[in-house]
């Protein structure tokens, strides 16, 4: 995969106003492995390998054992691996991902809204957006994943 353009060299004070964004969610009251497992998620969903190298990397350094990485996709099936907030931040992260498809249903709202606190459930729904964001940009450009940089 070659990459596209260096949107970071193009733009550079839009990757900084993303940058902004990305440190107002890291010093939010939302726990930084419950956000890099959203930011994963929103990574597998748009199929974004650079952010999908990125964000595992940051969990594996975060002490985020490897068994629960593998079943991030699945953790509706992956029982007391995640919490009652990290499964309900995985539906909504879900639900707004693929925004045109669910609408973000009232019963997803429902469940976010009784696990997160109003504050909260905005600051993960800017931290859903800033990942699909990251996502497009990857994606488009094709930056390439720091695990095929190192071979």
């Amino acid at each position: 995969m070659n990459m596209r353009l260096n949107y970071t060299e193009i733009a550079p004070a839009g990757v900084q106003a993303l940058g902004g964004v990305y440190g107002y969610v890291m010093q939010s009251e939302l726990p930084p492995v419950l956000v890099d497992l959203v930011y994963l998620r929103v990574s597998q969903i748009n199929n974004c390998a650079y952010c999908l190298d990125m964000h595992t990397r940051d969990l594996l350094k975060r002490g985020v054992k490897v068994e629960k990485l593998a079943l991030v996709q699945a953790w509706r099936e992956g029982g007391h691996l995640f919490d009652l907030r990290e499964r309900a931040a995985l539906a909504w992260t879900e639900s707004v991902t693929l925004v045109a498809q669910t609408g973000v249903p009232d019963s997803a709202y429902d469940v976010a809204s009784t696990v997160f606190t109003e504050r909260e459930l905005v600051d993960l729904t800017i931290a859903i957006g800033l990942m699909n964001t990251y996502n497009r940009m990857a994606i488009s450009f094709r930056n390439t994943p720091l695990v095929l940089k190192e071979n």
